[in-house]
């Protein structure tokens, strides 16, 4: 990790805690997200937030798009979260200016990976609605892979990267679960290329956790190419009035990965027998190699 990533994740929590004292005594005002967006990491998630919360009913969390509550920040406890969104006096003030109940969400890519968050999501949140946005699992390792390149954290090829995913991975999932609330496996989190595209395992565990109703997913290649038809269903799933943004911008955009052939193959192969069983499960065959 350089030099200005560690120092933004040092001073963040000091920046929160700070602000989140001062706040302490509107903690009884404040209200719990409708929605959470809960993945996937380099899916589109930060788009579709940021498309979502130019609805004038829709708001998100006071400081950014996702607060990681339910993975890495779930040490800080529940009243913590809260102080995290508006006030019941603001959605009182949007339900009067637009005739319609504000809806609150967040973004936080990592929760349908992490080995707790849907367990502590369903404890927490039982009637949350969640928002699933896929990417084809062959581009979302490669970008997620130049993501942590850029990053500095990566130093390794692709293929070498790849090779060594099972052991820096090896154990890691059992250490969050046993060293819980306060262990973040940065392995975990940085190096899953492609467990994270193992989206099976990770949707049926929403849809046993949760039911079909209260989980939409999507693939991100259908969002970009058809924003409106996407928002329409978000809208709907929501139970918001359809507004349209005037545009639909692509956050943290990459262009399409140059990878030795071999790579994409190997990925390919990774992944065939997964999308198919994801693509029966979810009645939708999407738009991937």
């Amino acid at each position: 990790m350089n030099k200005n990533s560690k120092l933004r994740r040092r001073l963040r929590p000091i920046a929160w805690d700070g602000l989140s004292l001062a706040l302490r005594p509107t903690l009884g005002w404040r209200r719990l997200p409708d929605y959470l967006i809960v993945g996937t990491q380099r899916g589109g998630t930060t788009s579709l937030q940021n498309a979502l919360t130019a609805h004038p009913n829709i708001t998100s969390a006071r400081l950014q798009k996702g607060v990681h509550f339910f993975d890495t920040a779930y040490h800080r406890g529940t009243d913590w979260y809260r102080l995290q969104f508006p006030t019941g006096v603001h959605a009182r003030k949007v339900e009067r200016r637009t005739g319609a109940p504000l809806c609150v969400g967040e973004a936080s890519p990592y929760y349908m990976f992490h080995p707790l968050a849907p367990e502590r999501i369903q404890h927490d949140l039982p009637s949350i609605k969640l928002i699933v946005v896929l990417r084809d699992p062959v581009e979302r390792a490669i970008s997620h892979y130049k993501h942590e390149v850029r990053r500095g954290n990566e130093e390794l090829s692709i293929d070498a990267a790849l090779d060594a995913e099972p052991a820096r991975l090896d154990g890691e999932e059992q250490r969050i679960i046993d060293l819980q609330p306060g262990y973040n496996s940065f392995a975990h989190q940085t190096f899953s290329y492609t467990a994270r595209g193992r989206y099976i395992e990770q949707v049926g565990n929403l849809i046993t956790r949760f039911g079909r109703d209260r989980l939409l997913v999507m693939a991100s290649e259908h969002v970009f190419a058809h924003p409106e038809t996407a928002l329409r269903r978000v809208y709907e799933f929501l139970d918001v009035p359809i507004s349209m943004p005037d545009e639909f911008p692509r956050m943290n955009p990459t262009a399409h990965s140059t990878v030795p052939d071999s790579v994409r193959a190997r990925l390919c192969a990774t992944f065939a027998e997964d999308n198919e069983k994801l693509f029966a499960l979810t009645g939708e065959r999407y738009p991937w190699q």
